[in-house]
């Protein structure tokens, strides 16, 4: 079998068993979206969506977040980790928002990246779930699984995501690389993970792993 024929079943597996993929990541709009994202980095979207609530009822657009202190931000995020480069980024890339794009998230990858802690993963998150554009966001989950599935040799996130947008059609990415997470989540864990038992690994695992 090619790697071609291996990705087209993975897909027919992920398609049948997560038709739905709502996005993890509780939110109102673009702007919203964009700082649940920015939290989640080295933390689980459980734990943002226990923060993001009360932060989003203090400002919820960037009008209102430049309204509050940079130390107050803080208070509020500090359960998902990093929160004084969290707090800064969340407060300075709102007031660009504001100064140069008329206080409406930017719709590009290029001047999304530009903002204060927004990443290429975090700008293909907002891309793809608020603005419906083709891109496949990897995290280290995702960047896991493509290597235990032999779809990707490993080295790094960003050829990970080449070799996947090589394998998989590029209307299949936006709704693919939440399947992946969600299939990893439910029966592809890092630990504790028995190949027999794994839907994809059973027949496609590297051995080994």
């Amino acid at each position: 079998m090619t790697k071609q024929e291996k990705a087209n079943h993975i897909s027919e597996i992920l398609n049948e068993l997560y038709p739905e993929t709502p996005v993890p990541l509780d939110h109102q709009d673009p702007y919203t979206l964009l700082i649940a994202v920015l939290l989640s980095a080295q933390c689980t979207d459980k734990r943002v969506n226990l923060v993001t609530p009360r932060l989003f009822e203090q400002a919820d657009n960037p009008h209102a977040m430049i309204e509050l202190d940079v130390d107050h931000i803080r208070s509020i995020i500090r359960p998902c980790g990093l929160s004084p480069r969290k707090s800064k980024a969340i407060s300075e890339l709102s007031h660009i928002i504001i100064d140069k794009h008329n206080g409406e998230v930017p719709q590009s990858f290029e001047d999304l990246e530009a903002l204060p802690g927004v990443g290429h993963k975090t700008a293909s998150v907002v891309m793809s779930q608020a603005f419906g554009v083709p891109a496949f966001p990897v995290d280290t989950h995702i960047h896991r699984l493509a290597y235990r599935w032999c779809l990707s040799t490993g080295k790094n996130v960003v050829k990970t995501e080449k070799d996947l947008k090589r394998l998989f059609s590029r209307e299949s990415w936006n709704a693919l690389h939440l399947q992946i997470i969600f299939f990893g989540r439910e029966y592809c864990p890092a630990r504790g993970h028995d190949p027999k038992l794994c839907p994809i690994c059973s027949l496609y695992g590297r051995k080994g792993i």
